[in-house]
């Protein structure tokens, strides 16, 4: 936490805040003064609202609580709604309505694919996810298990010609899907040439043929008789198929083809919420730079892999020749939001005129606005947005006065910078069961400006069971995904996107595949999110971007939304009906559930505590690794602070599941030399103080969040990390 701080209109701002701020206001040419001022009047005026919607939440879930302590069990529904309404939980139904988002990307308001979600903290993986607008089908085939490792078709140390086959037979198979032809099969293809307008393919027998819709036809580089490649679109996404007949794969393919390289990551988000630890300005600055080097277009940074080393760089843009022999320029990076903190945590970067910390979300707001200042001018070096917006995604909103709170904030941060009304966008996470069940009113507060909804499952599953947490004990953790409330939950949101005129505005996006290591499963299963209506869902990768991309070939979505949207509005009766575990369960199934869930909380605690890592795949207690950030942690804490509570478990359970799974988390991390064991020789390290502390106190945190806890005990971490560098 650094120590130097300035007075800036009687703000008290720490100096990694000033230096980034005046930095970039100056590069821009606006007023520095008018800026702090500015902004000290935005936290003046916001801080009390911010506050208040804070004590708004308090009181709902006090109330909520002596219902459920009056009502055990699973409510009457219609005493449970009434209930909702009386004390303003469930909000009136706005009339029918239709967004009106104007100068929305095209990424954004019209095509369907894979978003990426990164932490903003690590440049790498923000440049590799900006990159990722483009990946081989072939790596991502052959390098996880897409292509499952039997009959010989292992991965092995070297090139496995019959994994090889596997992967080009798999190819050949989604061209067909994807680029169908009038006759034959890609797999037939021995060259392809431009004639003319047209794509012709050559087959074995000695006949041509071409593509069954020839508008699928985009492009092409080199000459057209024998391209380097060939560019074709279907569903929105693009399709490049690359020819090299020395290359290692083409030198040995009938047709030339060395590579399919596929549209990807379309959109990605750049995260300053639940995949990073940012608790101080240090944190918050290095944040905040990192996503103004992306809207400029020069973010870079130092690569070493073995005895190479190299500097990584944001992608150009793509050129290809039309088929009219007209240039044309295919973006070469992903779209770039960026989710900003929700409305709960404060932080010291800034201090308000009274001393105290300043509301995250309101500096974020600013910040990251004002390094996107110049992608909204038109001079970045390699462009975001073409249409001069910046996409702002706000999580853990607690219905439509949370939203209506932002959207203000938003217009204020305008009029700060002096941007065009409504240059900011907004999209709201529907991960809070408030936000759920008034999901139609939140977004009509934001009509104007909102650009993306989504499922967000697993922030949703720990909200639902804080929400309720006194109704009675819970199902366990894998339990959650099949309880009627989730399938209900995820339903109601396609259908409220698409009921407010989502299309040609807006994203509707689904959550996270959350197993990094599982790509057959995952191109086994995560075809159902297109198929529910979803333009958009998360992936944990650049690779999964890619293969994920696969599934919108293979559905078409708008097809999809017409269907939906021809239904009516679903009752939101199943989203309230609590997931209360009921029937037989024994101590083996608590025991094992509480185990799993002490594993995950340890695993994912101790780096982010110890190493400020926010994000980690982290061994589940069956040996699967599982993408885990707050959002997990959230699942895991309230559901053993709902089991605590309700005498399925107790303090002493805890306690000797914690010691004893310790030692399991120190061994899957003995690889890293950096790693402090979670019990040293003095006793229990902070790691271990902060998950047994996340359980304990899980039942009194604010909505059940983990950051009041992981944001203190990670300041008192680097406290004695500085110390000991001191001494």
């Amino acid at each position: 936490m650094t120590s130097t701080r300035q007075m800036k209109a009687g703000l008290d701002v720490a100096a990694p805040i000033v230096a980034f701020a005046e930095e970039e206001l100056n590069a821009l040419g606006l007023s520095v003064d008018d800026f702090w001022a500015g902004l000290a009047a935005i936290v003046t005026d916001l801080t009390p609202r911010n506050r208040a919607l804070l004590s708004h939440r308090n009181a709902l879930q006090k109330r909520l609580d002596a219902f459920h302590r009056t009502h055990p069990g699973r409510p009457d529904p219609d005493t449970y709604r009434t209930f909702l309404r009386e004390i303003g939980y469930l909000t009136k139904e706005p009339q029918q309505f239709t967004v009106s988002t104007t100068s929305v990307d095209p990424e954004i308001s019209g095509t369907a694919g894979p978003q990426l979600v990164v932490p903003l903290l690590n440049a790498r993986f923000a440049i590799n996810a900006a990159n990722a607008r483009w990946g081989s089908l072939y790596d991502a085939l052959y390098g996880t298990d897409a292509i499952p490792e039997q009959s010989g078709r292992d991965r092995g140390d070297t090139y496995n010609p019959v994994r090889g086959a596997a992967v080009i037979a798999f190819g050949r198979d989604f061209l067909d899907r994807g680029a169908r032809l009038v006759r034959g099969s890609h797999a037939q293809a021995t060259a392809y040439r431009v004639t003319g307008r047209d794509l012709v393919i050559e087959m074995t027998d000695g006949s041509e043929t071409a593509l069954a819709r020839s508008s699928d036809f985009r492009g092409y580089t080199g000459h057209p008789e024998t391209p380097d490649s060939v560019l074709l679109r279907h569903h929105g996404l693009h399709i490049e198929i690359r020819f090299d007949r020395s290359g290692a794969i083409g030198a040995n393919d009938p047709a030339g083809i060395d590579d399919l390289v596929l549209e990807s990551a379309v959109t990605t988000i750049m995260d300053l919420e639940d995949s990073v630890a940012a608790v101080d300005a240090d944190d918050k600055a290095l944040g905040y730079r990192n996503w103004r080097d992306l809207m400029r277009g020069t973010l870079s940074t130092h690569v070493t892999k073995g005895d190479r080393s190299f500097v990584r760089t944001m992608n150009e843009d793509r050129q290809y020749t039309s088929p009219d022999r007209e240039e044309i320029i295919v973006p070469g990076r992903s779209l770039l939001l960026i989710r900003n903190v929700g409305h709960l945590m404060t932080t010291d970067a800034v201090r308000d005129l009274h001393g105290d910390d300043v509301f995250e979300g309101i500096l974020d707001a600013a910040m990251t606005a004002l390094g996107a200042v110049s992608d909204l001018r038109g001079e970045g070096h390699r462009p975001n947005s073409r249409m001069g917006s910046m996409y702002i995604v706000k999580p853990k909103m607690h219905g439509p006065d949370e939203v209506r709170f932002a959207v203000d904030l938003f217009a204020r941060v305008e009029k700060l910078l002096d941007l065009p009304a409504r240059s900011l966008k907004i999209g709201i996470m529907d991960e809070e069961r408030r936000t759920t069940v008034n999901l139609r009113a939140a977004i009509a507060e934001a009509s104007d400006r909102i650009v993306f909804i989504n499922t967000g499952f697993l922030d949703r599953t720990g909200d639902e069971i804080h929400t309720s947490l006194q109704a009675g004990a819970m199902v366990p953790k894998a339990g959650m995904r099949n309880q009627p409330f989730m399938a209900a939950y995820e339903q109601a949101n396609v259908a409220a996107g698409l009921s407010a005129g989502f299309r040609g505005h807006a994203q509707i996006g689904k959550g996270m595949w959350a197993m990094p290591d599982l790509m057959h499963d995952m191109l086994e299963q995560k075809a159902v999110h297109p198929r529910s209506g979803a333009t958009t869902a998360w992936v944990p990768s650049p690779t999964a971007a890619t293969l994920h991309a696969v599934h919108y070939h293979d559905v078409d979505v708008a097809s999809a939304q017409d269907a939906i949207a021809a239904s009516p509005l679903p009752d939101i009766s199943e989203i309230l009906r609590l997931p209360l575990w009921e029937g037989e369960r024994n101590r083996a199934q608590v025991r094992e559930e509480l185990d799993n869930n002490i594993q995950s909380i340890l695993g994912y605690v101790v780096r982010w505590i110890d190493a400020g890592v926010g994000c980690s795949k982290v061994p589940d207690i069956h040996g699967v690794s599982l993408m885990e950030d707050r959002a997990t942690l959230r699942i895991s804490s309230q559901l053993l602070a709902n089991w605590l509570a309700h005498g399925l478990i107790d303090i002493t359970d805890i306690d000797e599941s914690l010691r004893r799974l310790a030692p399991v988390v120190d061994a899957q991390n003995a690889g890293d030399p950096d790693y402090e064991v979670l019990i040293g020789p003095d006793g229990p390290g902070l790691a271990f103080e902060t998950a047994r502390r996340l359980v304990i106190e899980g039942a009194t945190q604010p909505n059940g969040y983990t950051e009041p806890i992981l944001h203190e005990m990670r300041r008192r971490k680097k406290n004695l990390l500085r110390t000991a560098v001191s001494a």
